[in-house]
C-alpha cells in the first residue's frame, strides 16, 4: 500500500427539503445510525447552502462578487472569492452554474468548480465575516452533509487534497502541539479519490480522521454524511460507512475568532491550498447527529454504481477453458474484515473443479500490520481453506509484510509448499519462489518475485527461466506497474523497470505480469526484445469499498478461441441477501480494466514450447 500525504439557532426543516427527500427514491441501506441521535423535531440546520439561482442575493459570477444566501435564515451567506489572475481567460471556468444534479430535476441546479493545481487562477466560497456558523463549536455534535459530484477527469496530479468544505485557521494558533497543526478542519478529497474528514475537536491537543473509500469521478453524484453524537464520528457515502472511522471519543470541532469556512477550498498554514474540482449541489450543517431518515437524502439514487453489475456473468465460458485467480492484496480485509477474506479463500476451495482454476496467486500483501499477530492469524486462516482442500496457490510478500523476525517467513515460507507437488523451490533469500502447474495444453511456470528482494532474487530468478526457457510463464511481484498522473493508464515504476530489464524482456517466455501495490486497475501490453506482446496487469482494490470487497481477478484461458478472458468477481457480494447489499455491493466490476478481453494466438505466443 502507498503511504499517503497529506468540515446557532434551532429552525424547523423548509418544505423543500421535505419535499425533496419525498421525491428522492428511498432504499434500505446498511447506515449504522451514531447513537443518541436526535429527531428533526428537536433540531434543525445552522447553515444550509443550496447552490441554486433562486438563492442568489446579490452579485453574480461574471463579475466576480456572487453571494448565496443561507437557505436555512440564520444569515451564514457565502461570497464568492478569486484568487491568482482575476483577468486570466480561465476564469470564467473556474465557476459556473451547471443544470446537472443529483436526482434530475428541471428546477434544481448545482454549481460546477473548474479548479486545477498550478491554474492561474482559481475560485472558491466563504462564508461572510459575519456569519454565525464560523463561531460555532457544535460541542453537542453535528451532521454535516454534501451533495457533490467527482470531476470526470480527476487526476492526483491536479485535483489530489482539493478541499470541499473547510473551517479557516490552523490548530497551531490554539496552541495544539500535536498532530497535523498546519489545518483545523476539512472535508477532502485524497490522491486515491478517497474522501477525509479530519477534525481538530475543542477537546483533544491533535486531529482524527475519518476515510471513505474511493469514488466513481465519471457518473456518479453522491451524498456524504458526517455524523458526530458529542462523542463519536462517523463518515457515510450514500448512506454506507467503511471501517475507517476514527474510535477516539471526539466533542465539537474548533475554532479561531474571526476565521470563517471555505467552500471549495482546503487550507494549510493559513493559506488557500488546494481548491476543488466537481459539482456541489447542497451543503448542510445541523447542530447535533441526524438520524438517517432526516438526512438531506435517504438512500441512493439508483440501485448500484455505475462500474459494476449483479448480473451474472460466467467465470467459466467453456468446459475446455482454465481459470488463474489472483488476489489483490487482501490487507484491508485482513485487518478490518476478515471474513470476506475467508469467504475469498472458501469459494475458491468450493468451486476448484466446477471452475477448473489451476492456480491462484496472491500478489502480496497478506496483512497490514505485519506486527499484528490477530492479523497473521486470520490471514493464515484463510490461506488454510486452500491448503485442506488442495488448492494449488503460491503467495508473494507486499510492503505491509515485513516485519522483526520476518514474519512472512513463519507463515509462507517453503515448509508451508514442502508437500505440494507444484511448488519447486524458494530463493535464497526465502522469499521469492516458483511453481509449475499444468493447464489445458500447457505447463505454466508461476514465478512469484519478491519486491523488497528482488535486486538480491534477480541471479536465482534468471536462473530459474534460463532453465525451463519453453515454459510459457507468469510473473507475479507485489510491485511492477503504477497508476500515471492523470489516473487513466499505467506507468512503470522502478522495481517495475527493473524486473522488466532483468527477467522480462530478454526472456521470451515470460507473456504475462501481475501487479499490485498502487491502488487502482489497469492493464497495457508491451513488446519484449523480440517483438512479441507481454500483457501487463495492475489489481489492487484495497481503496475500493470494504479493503475490495472480495472482489478477485479471473483469467480465463480459452484456448479454442485464442482469447483470454479477464473478470472481476466477488463470492462476498455474491453471498450477501440482497436486502442487505448497499448501493457499492456489486458482484462484477465491469469497467474496461476490471473485465476486458485479449486476443491472444497461444500457437503462435508458446511456439517454443516444448522445445
Amino acid at each position: 500500500m502507498l503511504e499517503k500525504d497529506r468540515l446557532g439557532n434551532y429552525v424547523a426543516i423548509t418544505v423543500s427539503i421535505v419535499l425533496l427527500c419525498m421525491l428522492l427514491p428511498l432504499q434500505t441501506s446498511q447506515a449504522s445510525s451514531v447513537e443518541n441521535v436526535a429527531s428533526s423535531e428537536t433540531g434543525g440546520a445552522l447553515a444550509h447552502w443550496k447552490f441554486s439561482k433562486e438563492y442568489v442575493k446579490s452579485g453574480s459570477i461574471e463579475t466576480g462578487d456572487l453571494v448565496i444566501e443561507d437557505a436555512s435564515g440564520n444569515g451564514n451567506n457565502l461570497i464568492l472569492e478569486t484568487v491568482g489572475d482575476a483577468s486570466s481567460e480561465e476564469t470564467e471556468g473556474m465557476v459556473r452554474w451547471s443544470e446537472d444534479d443529483y436526482a434530475n430535476e428541471d428546477s434544481t441546479q448545482s454549481i460546477e468548480f473548474g479548479n486545477y493545481k498550478q491554474a492561474p487562477v482559481g475560485r472558491y466560497f466563504r462564508t461572510t465575516d459575519d456569519a454565525p456558523i464560523n463561531s460555532e463549536k457544535f460541542k453537542d455534535g453535528f451532521t454535516i452533509e454534501v451533495i457533490m459530484k467527482m470531476p470526470q477527469d480527476f487526476a492526483p496530479e491536479k485535483h489530489s487534497w482539493m478541499g470541499i468544505l473547510t473551517r479557516q485557521g490552523q490548530a497551531a494558533d490554539l496552541n495544539k502541539t500535536e498532530g497535523e497543526k498546519e489545518i483545523l478542519s476539512t472535508l477532502s478529497v485524497s490522491n486515491l479519490k478517497e474522501l477525509q474528514w479530519t477534525s481538530h475537536p475543542t477537546n483533544l491537543n491533535y486531529n482524527q480522521t475519518n476515510w471513505s473509500f474511493s469514488l466513481d469521478s465519471k457518473e456518479d453524484w453522491y451524498h456524504v454524511a458526517i455524523v458526530n453524537d458529542g462523542n463519536h464520528t462517523k463518515l457515510y457515502v450514500n448512506g454506507v460507512t467503511d471501517f475507517r472511522n476514527t474510535e477516539e471519543v471526539m466533542n465539537g470541532i474548533d475554532a479561531i475568532q474571526e476565521k470563517g469556512w471555505n467552500i471549495g477550498a482546503s487550507e494549510w498554514e493559513n493559506e488557500i491550498d488546494a481548491l476543488f474540482a466537481g459539482k456541489i449541489q447542497e451543503i448542510r450543517m445541523s447542530d447535533q447527529a441526524l438520524n438517517q431518515e432526516d438526512w438531506l437524502v435517504d438512500g441512493p439514487q439508483e440501485s448500484h454504481v455505475e462500474y459494476g453489475t449483479n448480473e451474472d456473468i460466467p467465470l467459466l465460458t467453456d468446459k475446455d477453458n482454465y481459470n488463474f485467480v489472483f488476489v489483490p492484496d487482501p490487507q484491508k480485509t485482513v485487518r478490518y474484515q476478515d471474513e470476506i477474506f475467508y469467504e475469498q479463500m472458501k469459494w475458491i476451495a468450493t468451486n476448484k473443479n466446477s471452475h477448473h482454476i489451476a492456480m491462484t496467486a496472491f500478489v502480496g500483501d497478506m496483512v497490514d500490520r505485519s506486527n499484528s499477530l490477530d492479523e497473521w492469524t486470520a490471514s493464515d486462516k484463510g490461506v488454510d481453506l486452500l491448503d485442506r482442500h488442495r488448492v494449488p496457490y503460491l503467495v508473494t510478500a507486499g510492503n505491509h509484510d515485513y516485519g522483526i523476525d520476518d514474519p512472512y517467513l513463519d507463515y509462507y515460507s517453503e515448509q508451508r509448499f514442502a508437500d505440494k507437488e507444484y511448488f519447486k523451490e524458494s530463493s535464497p533469500s526465502g522469499y521469492s519462489s516458483y511453481g509449475i502447474i499444468k493447464a489445458g495444453n500447457y505447463s505454466y511456470l508461476f514465478l512469484m518475485v519478491d519486491m523488497k528482494h528482488v535486486e538480491e532474487d534477480s541471479d536465482w530468478a534468471k536462473q530459474v527461466l534460463n532453465n525451463h526457457p519453453n515454459l510459457p510463464t507468469i510473473l507475479v511481484s507485489h510491485e511492477i506497474l503504477a497508476v500515471s498522473g492523470d489516473g487513466n493508464s499505467a506507468a512503470d515504476t522502478a522495481r517495475g523497470n527493473l524486473i522488466w530489464d532483468e527477467l522480462v524482456d530478454d526472456h521470451n517466455q515470460v507473456f504475462m505480469t501481475v501487479s499490485g501495490h498502487h491502488h487502482g486497475a489497469l492493464q497495457r501490453i508491451k513488446q519484449n526484445a523480440t517483438g512479441n506482446d507481454v500483457i501487463q496487469i495492475l489489481v489492487d482494490y484495497q481503496s475500493s469499498f470494504a479493503g475490495g470487497n472480495g472482489w478477485m481477478r479471473f483469467a480465463e484461458f480459452d484456448e479454442q478461441e485464442n482469447q483470454i478472458n479477464f473478470k472481476t468477481y466477488s463470492p462476498w457480494v455474491e453471498k450477501l441477501p440482497k436486502p442487505q447489499r448497499t448501493y457499492f455491493d456489486v458482484k462484477y466490476l465491469n469497467s474496461e480494466n476490471d473485465q476486458f478481453e485479449i486476443d491472444f494466438n497461444f500457437e503462435e505466443r508458446f511456439s517454443f514450447y516444448g522445445e
